[in-house]
């Protein structure tokens, strides 16, 4: 796993994503990082409706999760017409996605991943194959 710089931070990300959309559902999968693994340990889903959430905001809205989290990966969800989609296809949409990375971690790379500072991030396939 690696962070690089030359990526946005999660504040410059929540500013970018609400601008394509004009409002998104935000489906949120936490992850515990390991050495050679990201295990997901919880999920939720919010709406976002503006761009003034900051990584601060998130980290307080996290801060009750179960288990300990070292990573969080967005995927964005908007309805048809634009803006949030309603909450039983929010948590559709948020199982779908939990599957997805159950049947292979790397489908992490398709969303947004930060770590507990707000940093991107993104997985790397293990070069040893294990």
């Amino acid at each position: 796993m690696s962070t690089s710089e030359a990526t946005l931070d999660f504040d410059d990300w929540m500013q970018a994503a609400y601008a394509e959309t004009a409002g998104f559902t935000a489906l949120a999968v936490l992850v515990e990082i390991g050495d050679t693994d990201a295990k997901p340990v919880a999920s939720t889903f919010f709406h976002v409706i503006g761009d003034e959430a900051r990584w601060t905001d998130i980290r307080k809205l996290f801060a009750t999760a179960p288990g300990g989290w070292d990573g969080v990966v967005f995927f964005t969800a908007s309805s048809r017409a634009g803006g949030p989609v309603e909450d039983p296809l929010a948590r559709i949409e948020l199982r779908r996605v939990e599957q997805t990375i159950h049947d292979d971690r790397l489908a992490i790379n398709e969303g947004a991943f930060f770590d507990r500072k707000g940093r991107r991030m993104r997985i790397d396939e293990d070069e040893a194959g294990s």
